[in-house]
């Protein structure tokens, strides 16, 4: 349903799906307006709550789980049509989370306190992940360093680029991002990667960044750059051990591939 359109709840309802009640009341907004929400809204969030926790966040689509987070930040307010407007805007619940606040705000019915409460989600889930790979080896915890950076990085609109710092028994010991670029180019200094080794003791290093457009396909500039890293850090006697690329629904692996 279009923002900012009044439309009335008797013959078009804001829940389809919802059983017309003779308590619905004469519109939604006159309701609302009251500080108490319609008993169909109510109901509504009930039924979707009773399915959560019946069959968790894989017995819901986007649309539902996205509901879900917005009831917590606008309790007065029907939430339907502003989650089915977010995931039109930005394509799923991954990357309405980690849209960039301003363009969130530009979503009608979006406020401080709900671009606040996604990104606080969105700070739960990539630190949840990352508590699953540090401090342990890359080698034994491989599939979940994959997600932790699928999580933190692939529906990023921008170029990301981050370096994992490992110990001599191949541990994750520190995890930085390093820069942050345009749609296709992040700028990376290998003098810069090669000392902040240096400075955490590191003995072998990752690369990671994110291709925005989804195809994590390295560019010419992508292998250059790898190169000039390996060069600063090969005397120093720290390994590069790979350079990820990840896209929006896999990832590309330097050494996997050849290319390292």
């Amino acid at each position: 349903m279009a923002q900012g359109k009044t439309r009335n709840a008797a013959t078009l309802p804001l829940f389809p799906d919802a059983p017309l009640t003779g308590d619905r009341p004469a519109t939604a907004g006159a309701a609302l307006s009251t500080g108490r929400l319609p008993s169909y809204i109510k109901d509504h969030r009930s039924r979707l709550r009773d399915r959560f926790r019946d069959g968790g966040a894989a017995a819901m689509p986007d649309y539902e789980l996205l509901e879900l987070v917005l009831f917590r930040s606008l309790p007065r307010q029907d939430v339907k049509p502003l989650a089915h407007q977010l995931l039109k805007q930005f394509g799923d619940f991954s990357r309405v989370v980690s849209a960039r606040p301003e363009r969130l705000a530009q979503v009608k019915g979006v406020g401080e306190a709900l671009i606040t409460d996604l990104k606080v989600l969105e700070a739960a889930a990539q630190r949840m992940a990352r508590a699953k790979v540090m401090r342990r080896q890359v080698i034994s915890s491989w599939d979940a360093l994959l997600d932790y950076c699928h999580t933190a990085m692939a529906h990023r609109s921008t170029e990301h680029f981050r370096v994992l710092f490992l110990d001599r028994k191949n541990c994750l010991i520190a995890d930085e991002e390093q820069a942050r670029g345009t749609v296709d180019h992040v700028p990376v200094y290998p003098r810069e990667v090669a000392k902040r080794a240096l400075d955490l003791n590191a003995s072998a290093v990752i690369l990671v960044h994110n291709h925005p457009s989804g195809d994590p396909s390295p560019s010419a500039s992508d292998i250059d750059m790898t190169e000039r890293v390996n060069q600063a850090l090969s005397p120093l006697g720290i390994v590069l051990h790979d350079h990820l690329i990840i896209g929006s629904a896999a990832e590309l692996s330097f050494r996997s591939e050849g290319l390292l």
